[in-house]
């Protein structure tokens, strides 16, 4: 069985139970150099172009939301600091011709600019103790357009993956659609590189180690369905669309 295929389903079984299964996502970084031909604006491809076809599902370990439906609410920043980030979902319906899905439950959670996860920590996978807080996750309800909106902080990396932002969606009666993970467009002049460069802002890390979408070892096998579109700048901010296509 592949790595991903086992990393799914060990993530999928956890979901709803507080026994979610503590996988360890965050392989050692091979230190890959970025291969992106992208030399423009900080934009990527939207999934659903034309393809009405449902997006990929994902882990959604080690860090799922343990009581997701207690976090109602669209600004998930609290405490966060760094680049300003709005993050645009729109939710679709491929048993509908991928026309918009209205009142689908669109949870989302990201690590912070440092790359740690709220509700977690104090083991090996995170040694940072950010149990008994909840920063970086909420849950909207998609309207008529098919369309939730959050408003956060740009999401840090940490060693193994990519940046990317965890996204489970249900139905109206709370029944489990999809479990899928968000990419970002990677180059000299994305969003990716100009936000980890920006120290002024506490992201220190910079791209030193980073693993990008070619050797994550969620997207390294493709994130044509996957890859949002993110504009924007340091000094205003940065707005993320996406596209989900789900089967409802």
């Amino acid at each position: 069985m592949k790595r991903k295929e086992f990393l799914r389903g060990l993530g999928l079984m956890g979901i709803g139970s507080l026994a979610i299964p503590i996988i360890n996502s965050c392989s050692k970084d091979n230190d890959s150099s970025d291969t992106s031909t992208d030399t423009g604006s900080d934009s990527g491809s939207s999934t659903g172009s034309g393809d009405c076809s449902v997006t990929n599902s994902e882990t959604a370990g080690p860090f799922p939301t343990i009581s997701p439906s207690s976090l109602v609410k669209s600004d998930i920043v609290m405490d966060r600091t760094g680049v300003a980030f709005t993050i645009k979902i729109t939710v679709n319906n491929t048993k509908a011709s991928c026309t918009a899905l209205k009142d689908a439950i669109v949870d989302i959670w990201h690590c912070d600019k440092d790359g740690y996860y709220s509700e977690y920590g104090g083991t090996g996978m995170q040694s940072v103790n950010y149990t008994s807080v909840h920063f970086l996750r909420g849950r909207q309800t998609t309207d008529e357009n098919g369309l939730v909106t959050f408003t956060s902080i740009f999401p840090g990396w940490y060693n193994g993956r990519a940046t990317h932002i965890h996204v489970h969606i249900y139905n109206a009666s709370g029944t489990s659609l999809l479990v899928t993970q968000i990419a970002f467009p990677e180059g000299a002049n994305s969003a990716v590189a100009l936000v980890n460069a920006s120290t002024e802002n506490g992201y220190t890390k910079g791209l030193s180690g980073y693993t990008y979408n070619a050797t994550d070892n969620v997207f390294s096998d493709s994130t044509a369905n996957e890859m949002a579109a993110v504009t924007g700048s340091v000094s205003d901010g940065f707005v993320l669309t996406h596209t989900i296509n789900v089967a409802s």
